[in-house]
C-alpha cells in the first residue's frame, strides 16, 4: 500500500508537469486557446481550413509538440486511474480483514 501511495504521488506530479508544458504551449501561440484537454487537430475539420506545414511551419512542428504532451498527459491520467484502482483495492481488502 506504501508503494502504491507513492507511485501515485509520483505519477501526479508527472501529470502536473505534463499539464504545464501544455498551458507553456497554449501561451506561445493563441491559436492554441485555453484548454488542456483539447487536441489541436492536424486532419481536415469539415467548413474549417487547416494550417498546413506549408502555411505556418512554425506553428504547425509547434501544434505537433503540444498534441504529444496531451497524449502523454491522457496516458498518465489513465495510468493513474488504474493505479488508484489497485490502491483502493488494498485499502478494502485491510478493512474487510
Amino acid at each position: 500500500m506504501l508503494t502504491t501511495s507513492i507511485v501515485l504521488i509520483i505519477l501526479y506530479i508527472i501529470y502536473r508537469w505534463s499539464v504545464s508544458w501544455i498551458e507553456y504551449y497554449n501561451q506561445l501561440d493563441k491559436r492554441f486557446g485555453m484548454s488542456i484537454w483539447r487536441y489541436s487537430y492536424d486532419y481536415p475539420v469539415v467548413g474549417k481550413r487547416d494550417i498546413s506545414i506549408l502555411d505556418d511551419k512554425e506553428f504547425v512542428l509547434l501544434r505537433r509538440k503540444r498534441n504529444r504532451v496531451v497524449t502523454f498527459m491522457y496516458f498518465t491520467f489513465f495510468l493513474s486511474f488504474v493505479v488508484f484502482m489497485s490502491f483502493m483495492n488494498q485499502i478494502l481488502l485491510r478493512i474487510l480483514n
